[in-house]
């Protein structure tokens, strides 16, 4: 470790030389969010299991676990049978309605021709009257009738909801679904959230800002498009439950994994330097810098985390307003060549 510090103080020495034609950039004060960082749960906003809505038995299942499905994708057949015989008799019962309205409509005109020529009675034409009405509602329950038996014919084709991907088949060919019978289970990976326990502590902060984001498998930091507190503690732990809306098609992210979650609880002012400035040498991270009369020397800092723009924060060993070398490798070569000249 002595050895370490002889080598720091001796770049330093060295530092004396003048910096020749260096580009420099001052480390700068800026204002950003200070975070809040917890781990968090993903969570698919689409699962769900997939019933039956009628009785029948199983013809097909489509799909197995892990299977991708399209949204309105048949994904289980049931046997039809029993619905296209209830198809067929609304059908029939239909034309026979409309049969039955067509003589009803005839019968009502030439009753009414004599009843304004006054050779029926009013009775007659009330009658009727009633008789073309009764045509007319039998049609109107004949076609709901085949409405409902057509509806009752598309449940034996179950369709996926959304599309997404099968998780778990809960039935097998040959047996027999009744209405809420479980088929299919699927989750959507298109829309994603992130379950978070916030403590109580913060949880005022993170109701006034509603910002957040979540770290991707790849290091990236994604904003969150809504954050949903809920309005009630647990009971145990005194957390409140909170939800990151993801924007849609994140890859890499699925349902059970772990990550991490940053909560903007407020503003604060820190130094920062390019990242590219930042170097390290001997296992001590630091910069290069210009010294008041025009030398180098190499400053030890402890580093904060690098910035979306690329810039890094110093959490010490440079003041706001130091001249930074944005290249380290031509700040060492001048050192060693100990030429004279100004820094840009």
């Amino acid at each position: 470790m002595k050895s370490l510090t002889r080598a720091v103080i001796a770049l330093a020495v060295l530092g004396s030389a003048p910096a020749q034609s260096l580009e420099t950039v001052p480390a700068t004060v800026s204002e950003m969010a200070r975070h809040f960082r917890l781990d968090g749960v993903v969570e698919a906003v689409h699962q769900s299991t997939v019933a039956a809505q009628t009785s029948a038995q199983v013809e097909e299942v489509l799909f197995d676990i892990d299977d991708h499905v399209d949204k309105g994708e048949v994904i289980v057949v049931l046997r039809n049978t029993e619905q296209q015989a209830g198809v067929d008799q609304a059908s029939a019962s239909l034309q026979a309605a409309r049969a039955r309205l067509a003589e009803a409509e005839a019968e009502y005109g030439r009753v009414r021709d004599l009843f304004d020529r006054q050779l029926v009675s009013r009775q007659d034409m009330d009658r009727i009257s009633a008789t073309r009405k009764t045509a007319r509602a039998a049609l109107a329950a004949a076609e709901a009738g085949v409405s409902q038996a057509s509806q009752q014919l598309e449940y034996t084709r179950i369709r996926a909801p959304y599309s997404g991907i099968v998780t778990e088949r809960h039935v097998q060919v040959g047996e027999v679904a009744r209405p809420g019978t479980p088929l299919m289970s699927g989750i959507s990976l298109e829309e994603l959230r992130v379950a978070v326990k916030i403590p109580q502590s913060i949880v005022h902060l993170v109701r006034e800002h509603r910002s957040a984001s979540v770290e991707m498998p790849n290091g990236e930091w994604v904003a969150a498009r809504k954050v949903t507190v809920f309005p009630v503690a647990d009971a145990g732990s005194g957390s409140f439950s909170t939800r990151l809306d993801l924007p849609p098609g994140q890859d890499g992210l699925f349902p059970g994994m772990y990550v991490k979650a940053a909560f903007v609880t407020g503003m604060t002012r820190v130094l920062t330097v390019p990242a590219r400035a930042v170097v390290t040498r001997s296992e001590v991270t630091g910069i290069y810098a210009l010294d008041r009369d025009g030398g180098i020397s190499f400053r030890h800092i402890r580093p904060g985390r690098t910035l979306a723009d690329g810039r890094m924060t110093i959490l010490s060993g440079l003041d706001p307003g130091e001249q930074v070398i944005l290249d380290p490798a031509a700040a060492v070569a001048a050192l060693k060549s100990g030429t004279g000249g100004h820094a840009k």
